[in-house]
């Protein structure tokens, strides 16, 4: 799908508050709302607007400490990708897994409310995970900028 100059406006706008009503976004995007809301329609059904979704304050919730895990994988076992990550998803405090490539595996991302909160996921959950071979863990000190938004 072609995407235009129309359609990154509309997209940074959704970008920017995706709760947007139709009337709204087309006011802010200079057009009618019919011609708008076509638009947004196209941008769903060709798969570039994926969805819409609220952002939570994980720290507003008293989830304070996000540490991300990079994990190296013992590779021998044929099946060690899979059975690594069908027992990681079933971790609830578990956000975000990445495959990569490179001398890292698998990236993911924890939250928990405190760091004994962290250490009883780490000790009693990851490390029971199969298929590891070394982690790699890194606690968020501070986050400077996180943005889902991409540079319409």
């Amino acid at each position: 799908m072609q995407v235009d100059d129309v359609d990154r406006r509309l997209l940074r706008l959704l970008q920017n508050d995706a709760g947007l009503s139709m009337a709204d976004l087309a006011r802010q995007a200079g057009m009618s709302a019919g011609p708008c809301a076509r638009r947004v329609e196209k941008l769903e059904r060709a798969g570039v607007i994926r969805g819409r979704q609220v952002m939570v304050n994980h720290r507003a919730l008293g989830l304070a400490v996000e540490v991300f895990l990079r994990v190296t994988l013992d590779k021998t076992a044929g099946n060690a990708f899979d059975a690594f990550i069908n027992a990681a998803r079933k971790i609830p405090e578990v956000t975000a897994i990445q495959t990569l490539l490179g001398r890292v595996d698998i990236r993911m991302d924890v939250r928990a409310r405190d760091l004994a909160h962290y250490q009883q996921i780490y000790r009693d959950e990851i490390l029971e995970l199969p298929h590891i071979a070394d982690v790699e863990s890194l606690m968020l000190i501070s986050e400077i900028k996180n943005t889902g938004a991409l540079p319409l």
